[in-house]
């Protein structure tokens, strides 16, 4: 089972893939840990990547460096999630 910390950034994640997508309530809310990003979701392309990466450093006050960016890490909303938190667990606070 996944704990608080993990729903809390997922949710927060969701918000932010909608906010910075424009994506429509109902598509928004039919996000979940298991739903593919990129193939799925036509608002996300590869145009939209550099602003979903600079949306979610300030969200969650990380640094993403250009060498971590992978196809993996949008396979999936959870996929995303999970580096989000592994983040947040390397990195101080900027």
């Amino acid at each position: 089972m996944a704990s608080t910390l993990e729903h809390t950034i997922l949710d927060q994640l969701v918000a932010c893939l909608a906010d910075t997508l424009a994506l429509a309530p109902e598509v928004a809310a039919s996000l979940t840990a298991h739903t593919p990003l990129f193939g799925n979701i036509p608002e996300l392309d590869s145009m939209a990547v550099a602003t979903v990466l600079t949306a979610i450093e300030d969200r969650f006050h990380i640094l993403i460096d250009d060498d971590e960016v992978t196809g993996e890490l949008f396979e999936t909303v959870g996929a995303l999630a999970a580096f989000v938190e592994r983040k947040q667990h390397v990195q101080p606070s900027r």
